[in-house]
């Protein structure tokens, strides 16, 4: 598929949200759109299945199969290989066309089998392999909530609506070559982040950070046994990965219920068997779910400075995550909490990238103790890149990309990357902005550990300890321009000039005001 058909795509998807712009709000409307797309998605997939499956059979065509031994033939097949099942009336076509019945003859009211439908996807794989992986999916799609209609009727047309837009659109799913679909599926989840103001955060990483951490995860590597997001969000970040060498396997945590959907979803919409991935929603802090695994790539983008139990949970003492540092986080910052759990989970051979607020490379106190001991103790550290303010949704706050690996190569140093300043991005709308140039910068710098002027440092050890672990990056880049010299003489003759033309309005003025017979004002 052509870039021009991709964009076309994207804007008629787009397109689509705009059917409940103004009736509901961004939060809700992106629930409904996205899940209508993934249902579709589904039954296309099912079709096509389907219709492999009946090449040699009398009945070709599965929405006309009613033999009912060929239908639990094909939903043994289909559980195996799609891991759901689909009847040919609960096709995403069929559920469309009722919508769209004569209310002369028929009614075409679906929500209720609509609902049922999508209930029906999520029981189809009860005692399945696949069945964690599609429990509850549909469970923020609500066809009773008032907030697509006051009445039943006005939902029902809605809905409908939505699907008749949907059905018009040709996912191309039979390019297997093609991750179309999946990318325009990303394309809108980071349009409603732009539009979700604060609350974005906890579900998208823009893309060009996304594409900063995944480069750095895989250099060196064209394969991955695996790689994790503690903190998933919609699995941007997993994916992006997946674009940048081959990953075996995906692993995540995600703590929000309806974020957590929308990750299982963008995970199948790109084309990863439900095999190949384990997201699990919970607490990653209080309770991590894969602390058995060891990760070769870890990506990240926790939630900035959140509050965790700390020191008011007497088992995180105790706990092999964080107890070696001697302090734990401050209870209203989980930053390094985060860190530490990232680096547990890490690979001997692996590489962690994950953004953080700047709070992290200086504040003092126990922070300051557990950064010391991931240098000093541990020599971890492998970079650390500021980012420009105003680059993520929702905060306007300068952030940094804190790079950990266990087995450093350059042991002996760490490269400090300042990409904030003006040159290293540009402003779109009311964000900044990183292009491509600015991430190969980045990637290049990091990779390559060069010094360049103004730009990076590459610190030793030693440097680090002298500023006590600090590792606040303007102590290492110096970014600090040269103002021209004044020339006093020259600026001395510009205030007498200045002073003999004040004079001279004066005395103008002050003539006026003789003529009028007021009183001048000095």
């Amino acid at each position: 598929m052509s870039e021009d058909q991709k964009q076309l795509l994207e804007s008629q998807l787009w397109n689509i949200a705009n059917v409940l712009r103004g009736k509901v709000s961004a939060d809700d409307y992106r629930d409904y759109i996205l899940g209508f797309i993934f249902y579709k998605y589904l039954s296309e997939r099912q079709y096509i299945y389907a219709n492999d499956l009946l090449e040699t059979e009398e009945v070709k065509d599965y929405l006309q199969l009613t033999d009912p031994e060929l239908l639990d033939a094909i939903k043994e097949e289909s559980l195996q290989h799609l891991g759901y099942f689909l009847k040919p009336e609960e096709l995403f076509e069929s559920m469309t066309a009722k919508g769209n019945a004569s209310t002369e003859t028929d009614s075409n009211y679906i929500l209720e089998d609509l609902k049922a439908v999508l209930n029906h996807i999520e029981q189809s794989t009860m005692g399945t392999d696949s069945e964690e992986d599609f429990n509850d999916l549909f469970s923020d799609i609500d066809l009773s909530s008032s907030k697509i209609g006051r009445t039943p009727k006005a939902r029902n047309e809605v809905v409908v609506q939505i699907l008749n837009h949907l059905s018009k659109i040709d996912f191309k799913l039979q390019d297997i070559e093609s991750d179309v679909l999946g990318d325009a599926y990303e394309y809108l989840i980071g349009k409603f982040a732009a539009g979700a103001g604060k609350t974005a955060g906890e579900f998208y990483t823009p893309q060009q950070v996304s594409k900063i951490l995944a480069k750095i995860v895989t250099t060196g590597k064209d394969k991955l046994k695996s790689v994790y997001d503690p903190t998933t969000g919609s699995g941007s970040l997993l994916l992006r990965v997946a674009k940048e060498v081959e990953v075996s396997e995906f692993f995540g945590q995600e703590l929000t219920r309806t974020t957590y959907n929308l990750a299982r979803m963008n995970m199948i919409l790109h084309g990863i068997h439900y095999r190949r991935f384990n997201i699990a929603q919970e607490d990653t802090l209080m309770h991590p779910q894969h602390l058995d695994y060891r990760f070769e790539a870890v990506v990240a983008n926790p939630p900035f400075s959140a509050h965790w139990k700390g020191d008011d949970h007497p088992l995180y003492h105790t706990d092999e995550r964080f107890s070696q540092y001697g302090r734990l986080a401050p209870k209203t910052k989980a930053d390094f909490a985060f860190m530490q759990h990232m680096l547990y989970q890490l690979a001997e051979n692996g590489i962690m990238a994950s953004v953080f607020p700047h709070g992290v490379l200086f504040r003092g106190g126990a922070e300051a103790q557990i950064r010391e001991y991931m240098i000093k103790e541990m020599n971890v550290l492998d970079a650390v890149i500021g980012l420009p303010a105003n680059i993520f949704y929702g905060t306007f706050i300068p952030t940094c990309i804190v790079v950990l690996k266990k087995c450093r190569e350059q042991d002996d140093n760490v490269v400090f990357i300042d990409a904030s300043g003006e040159g290293n991005y540009i402003k779109v709308g009311n964000q900044n902005e990183l292009r491509e140039e600015d991430v190969d910068k980045i990637v290049q710098t990091y990779r390559e550990r060069k010094t360049i002027d103004k730009y990076s440092y590459v610190a030793s050890l030693a440097e680090i300890a002298e500023n006590d672990y600090n590792l606040n990056i303007p102590r290492y880049v110096d970014t600090f321009e040269e103002e021209a010299p004044v020339d006093l003489d020259a600026t001395a003759a510009e205030i007498q000039q200045l002073d003999a033309a004040l004079k001279s309005n004066d005395a103008v003025l002050k003539a006026f005001c003789e003529e009028l017979g007021i009183k001048a004002p000095f």
